[in-house]
């Protein structure tokens, strides 16, 4: 029984240490193959030379080495020579994507959300980013689609930690360039990143480098830490509006922009929109069909959801003084409220007295809580 129990001790203290070691490496230890390096120093070897009067024998070239391309990087041998796996651009935003094919760090983005230009998200969300890593910008030309970083530095001392038996001393530091490419519809647009200055030295003493081992690694991670954040953004304003839509919304007797008389929300088109949807399933109008883009709903009324049952218990009824047809409601932005303005069948509004009659119930159920449906 003691025997077992040292085996497993001694058994978790080699796997803590094995993690140990592991986890303690540095990013340039991490970058090169583990093992000897002996193979650099070897030569090529000579064909084998068959004398004239003897037969050859037959060789196969299924082993051979293809040659070396002009671009070839002749000096990555050994150490010198990456052996992490490719990076690859990462597109987790809802709405983006990649190019196959294509071997530069740029990701694809489509207009998910018509609140703002697309170009103004994506440029909006890149600087949020830099403010909140602590890297200056040094250059933004909006109507070029350029933005020019200042030095994003990575101090490989500061994340030594007390059980390491490798420090390392290794300062890295990079500025790169993102330019936006829209397509002429504006709906679509290619971010990019482009590694435009590097520096690295391995400790205080060493000589300073100045060219990137692998410079496409560098511009997909750069710009996949940019699109994640965009991506939690993303979540973070849809979980917000979501709360939103859910929450009750206040809304008064106005008018619209061309003087008719309406319900006026008050938050704005983006919320109000689904928000309405919600409200006019529980007061028994069925959507038949919408316009979003230009702010139109066809509805048709069929009474309210309450049933009978429900009646029983309750004096609260959506009724409404409406026949049982179909009518449309005109949707605008009014600055920060938007307007609803209820229209017959065809397009005409209704009457004053008909909007005072029906606000009550509209404006409780907009302004309900949680709404149920």
């Amino acid at each position: 029984m003691t025997y077992k129990f040292q085996s497993i001790g001694l058994m978790a203290a080699t796997v803590i240490t094995a993690t140990l070691l592991t986890a303690c490496s540095s990013l340039e230890e991490r970058e090169i193959a583990s093992g000897s390096f002996d193979y650099v120093k070897e030569q090529p070897g000579q064909k084998l030379k068959i004398p004239e009067d003897m037969d050859k024998p037959n060789f196969n070239d299924a082993y051979k080495l293809p040659d070396l391309g002009e671009n070839a990087p002749l000096t990555a041998m050994g150490k010198k020579m990456s052996v992490l796996s490719p990076s690859l651009v990462l597109p987790v935003v809802a709405g983006s994507h990649i190019e196959d094919g294509s071997k530069n760090a740029t990701v694809w983005f489509d207009q998910v959300d018509d609140s703002l230009p697309l170009d103004t998200t994506v440029w909006n969300s890149l600087i949020r980013f830099l403010e909140t890593e602590g890297i200056g910008v040094k250059m933004f030309d909006k109507e070029q689609q350029r933005l020019i970083t200042d030095w994003m530095v990575m101090d490989e001392s500061k994340d030594n930690k007390w059980y390491s038996w490798s420090k390392s001393e290794r300062t890295v530091g990079q500025r790169f360039e993102f330019t936006l490419v829209k397509k002429p519809h504006g709906r679509s647009a290619a971010l990019s990143a482009e590694l435009v200055e590097y520096k690295e030295k391995i400790d205080a003493q060493s000589t300073e480098i100045v060219k990137a081992k692998d410079k496409r690694r560098n511009e997909v991670d750069v710009l996949n830490r940019v699109v994640k954040n965009y991506e939690f953004e993303t979540q973070v304003a849809n979980v917000k509006r979501y709360r939103q839509i859910r929450e009750g919304l206040p809304m008064e007797l106005g008018f619209d922009s061309d003087g008719e008389p309406a319900f006026v929300v008050s938050a704005d088109y983006e919320i109000t929109w689904p928000r309405l949807l919600l409200v006019l399933r529980k007061l028994g109008f069925d959507v038949k069909d919408f316009d979003k883009s230009n702010g139109l709903l066809f509805v048709k009324y069929n009474g309210s959801e309450d049933g009978w049952w429900s009646n029983i218990w309750s004096d609260d009824k959506n009724k409404f003084e409406l026949d049982t047809e179909e009518y449309r409601i005109k949707v605008a932005a009014a600055g920060e409220k938007t307007s609803v303005t209820l229209l017959d069948s065809e397009s005409k509004p209704f009457p004053v007295k008909k909007i005072t009659d029906l606000y009550p119930t509209f404006s409780k159920t907009m302004s309900a809580d949680d709404l149920d449906i």
